[in-house]
């Protein structure tokens, strides 16, 4: 398994099932929405953007991003999950880098934000590890870290 072999590939007809049938651990379930909530969102809220996480041509994960910018004056990550059978392989962070590269490119983003609850350890881990930074910034029950874009 070669995180090189990662890519993202934008939702449509042909491909959203994939990313319905896929699910995290029985652990993990109260910190993300089912992969399908979230794909039925994107249909009423046209500026979110799904994209399924494809480890050569088998898909492993779900992402979701605004293509408009929120709170924080950024662009937020509205999910990203990686299935049970994949995590721990570093490919989280493979599809998490490649969706960064795809925010920078497509909406100029200079701030990415994402928001997690702070028992997601896991969560917490992946985004300090790609140079989130908590500025102490909370939303309901959810904290959320930035990450500024240098390019």
């Amino acid at each position: 398994m070669h995180k090189e072999n990662v890519r993202i590939v934008e939702l449509n007809q042909d491909n959203w099932y994939d990313c319905c049938e896929l699910v995290v651990t029985p652990e993990q379930e109260p910190f993300i929405e089912s992969n399908a909530l979230s794909i039925a969102q994107s249909k009423y809220e046209p500026s979110l953007k799904p994209y399924g996480i494809y480890l050569d041509n088998q898909a492993i994960g779900f992402l979701m991003f605004n293509s408009v910018k929120e709170e924080l004056d950024g662009y937020w990550i509205y999910r990203i999950m990686i299935d049970k059978n994949y995590q721990g392989k570093g490919l989280g962070k493979a599809a998490t880098t490649l969706m960064i590269e795809e925010m920078t490119e497509r909406l100029n983003a200079k701030k990415i934000v994402v928001g997690y609850h702070p028992e997601n350890a896991g969560a917490h881990h992946l985004y300090k590890s790609l140079g989130f930074v908590d500025q102490g910034d909370r939303f309901g029950k959810e904290m959320a870290v930035v990450k500024v874009v240098k390019k």
